[in-house]
């Protein structure tokens, strides 16, 4: 065993630790099944995000395309992924930020 780990109270903490190592990665897989929803230019461009940071969809507004402004459409683009992006972190923290308040000293 390594050192601190030695007689009943390392074995708790070492159960406390697989436990919390568990949890953690079933609130991972939750995640991956969670999404956000992040909308911008009056609901123009719309990105969905799932709670791992991975885009799941990409829908945007044909009548923003009559404009044919490229620049708007990649600031557009731009603005709703980071948006969405933001968003899955803040979810994944609320998520996994008790957990991590756990651990054992």
């Amino acid at each position: 065993m390594a050192k601190g780990f030695k007689g009943p109270k390392g074995t708790n903490m070492m159960q406390q630790l697989q436990t919390l190592q568990k949890q953690i990665e079933e609130t991972q897989a939750q995640l991956a099944d969670e999404t956000v929803t992040a909308t911008v230019g009056g609901g123009a461009m719309k990105i969905v995000v799932t709670g791992d940071q991975r885009c799941q969809s990409v829908e945007i507004d044909p009548a923003l395309l009559e404009d044919a402004d490229v620049e708007m459409l990649q600031d557009l683009l731009l603005t709703a992924i980071n948006s969405g992006l933001d968003q899955s972190r803040e979810l994944a923290a609320q998520r996994l930020g008790p957990l991590a308040g756990g651990l054992p000293l």
